[in-house]
Parts: C-alpha cells; sequence; structure tokens
C-alpha cells in the first residue's frame, strides 16, 4: 500500500526536494548536485519510473494523489498530501497537474557508448533554453532519430520544463553529454557517422538534396538559439544543409528546425 502524509506546513523539511521550482539557476545548481530532477503530472511520473528511474517520494493534492497509487505502492515511496496553497508556496507556482514527484538520477552513458548503438543521432551546441531541449528530444524520439548528444553547455534535459515539454520522452530516448566540445566531431566520425551541420546559410545544399547514403548514418547538429551554430563547428562538418525559407523568413526556431530536419532525413 502507498504511504500517505498529510502536511500543512510549507517549511516542512520533508518537502526539500520541492522548494523553489521556479528559481531555475538554483535548481540547475541543486539537481544534478544532490542526483535528483523534477517530474510533473501523472504520464510524465509513470514514464520516468518505468524508464527505471528510482522514485523518491510524490508531493500531490489530495485529489490527486490516489492517481498515482500503481506507481507509488510498488515503490514504497512516501506521497505527501496538501492542498493547492501549500503546494504552491512550496514550490513558487500553481501546480495545474496536480503531482509532482522527486526521482533520482540514473548515470548517464558515454558518448560512444551512445554511439555505437545509433544511427542517426542529433547534435545540439549550446542549447539553453530547456523548452527547445525537451522540444528537441520529443522530435528525436517521435522522427526516428536514435539519440541525442549535448555540447557541454546545453540544459539539461532532465531539468522540469525539459522533461514536461518532452513529454517523458528524455526517458525514452538514450543521451550523453560530450565531456569536450572539440573532440565532438572525431568521436562522431568514429562511430561512422556523416556529420551535417544545419544552417540558414542560403549558399549550402537543401536538406532534401542530402544523399540516400549520408542520410542513414548521420549526425544532425543543431545551434544556439540566437546565433546558430559556431564558425569551428560548421568548419568541421563534413556537410552543411539548410531548410529553404520563404516570406523573408531567414530560419525556424531551434526546436522546430530539428522537427523539419528529423523527417526529412528520415523520409526523405
Amino acid at each position: 500500500m502507498s504511504t500517505y502524509i498529510a502536511v500543512t506546513d510549507p517549511t516542512d523539511p520533508r518537502l526539500a526536494d520541492y522548494t523553489d521550482l521556479t528559481d531555475v539557476a538554483l535548481r540547475r545548481r541543486r539537481e544534478p548536485a544532490e542526483g535528483l530532477f523534477m517530474a510533473e503530472g501523472a504520464t510524465v511520473i509513470r514514464r520516468a519510473v518505468a524508464a527505471g528511474y528510482p522514485l523518491r517520494s510524490v508531493f500531490a493534492s489530495a485529489r490527486w494523489a490516489g492517481e498515482l497509487d500503481d506507481v507509488t505502492a510498488s515503490s514504497g515511496a512516501p506521497v505527501y498530501v496538501a492542498d493547492d496553497a501549500v503546494l504552491e508556496a512550496v514550490t513558487g507556482f500553481r501546480v495545474h497537474r496536480g503531482a509532482l514527484a522527486a526521482m533520482g538520477r540514473k548515470s548517464l552513458p558515454t558518448v560512444d557508448e551512445v554511439l555505437a548503438l545509433a544511427n542517426r543521432v542529433v547534435v545540439i551546441e549550446d542549447v539553453v533554453n530547456h523548452t527547445n531541449v525537451g522540444a528537441i528530444f520529443r522530435s528525436v524520439a517521435g522522427l526516428g532519430f536514435d539519440a541525442v548528444l549535448l555540447s557541454p553547455t546545453c540544459a539539461d534535459p532532465l531539468y522540469r520544463r525539459s522533461v514536461r515539454v518532452s513529454m517523458g520522452s528524455v526517458f525514452s530516448v538514450p543521451y550523453a553529454r560530450f565531456d569536450a566540445w572539440d573532440s565532438a566531431r572525431d568521436l562522431v566520425h568514429r562511430a561512422g557517422l556523416t556529420v551535417v551541420a544545419l544552417t540558414p546559410d542560403p549558399d549550402v545544399m537543401p536538406l532534401a538534396e542530402l544523399p540516400e547514403g549520408q542520410r542513414a548514418r548521420c549526425a544532425l547538429v543543431l545551434g544556439t538559439e540566437g546565433d546558430g551554430l559556431a564558425e569551428p563547428t560548421l568548419a568541421s562538418a563534413d556537410v552543411r544543409a539548410r531548410i529553404p525559407m520563404g516570406n523573408g523568413v531567414d530560419s525556424l526556431n531551434v526546436a522546430a528546425a530539428a522537427a523539419v530536419a528529423c523527417y526529412a532525413i528520415v523520409h526523405g
């Protein structure tokens, strides 16, 4: 049976995992250091547990606490139950999805381990917006790519907003983070993948012209939201390609570009 614990005090130390969830800078420091992350909503929590992430506890409103009984009963994790006012006082926002779960992190595989099992990967350079990272993972999961590789400064895929936007895809898509960005091209080449840099440069080939042989085993490299890929990254790519644009628009948001590019590479 699940262990339900009613809480009425927002300063209850048992709720420490859930405090100040809207303080992005604080959570970026705390969560990886403490080996935890937040899953929000019953669907995402179930996907995290199914992917093997350990459940530390659940913090839920009374009307949602029983919704996760099948998950919490088997884990033995405590379920802290509070009214909406206490939930908001602790977390810093109105918890519309009714339940939050503090989850334990798993050790990440190495880049080489991820590449050994992948034919198509998305490589993200310096994308720091958590919403975009989550959306990219969802596109990778749904559009036929195998994995995601992150530059050292990319946003954390397990940050609450990334997890929510991905609808839990961050749990099913293998990913790893490069220790040093200047070694990325060599590691990808060693795995036999063609490095395809996506750029809005109108002088490079449209993505649709990428030869079939390069589509089958490739690493699609996407750049930061503002400036795109750094020049050294572009220079080190095997191929530069673009998504043709119209009506005076030079490029798409990086998450939208990832979706279009993944579809174009897989389906031609």
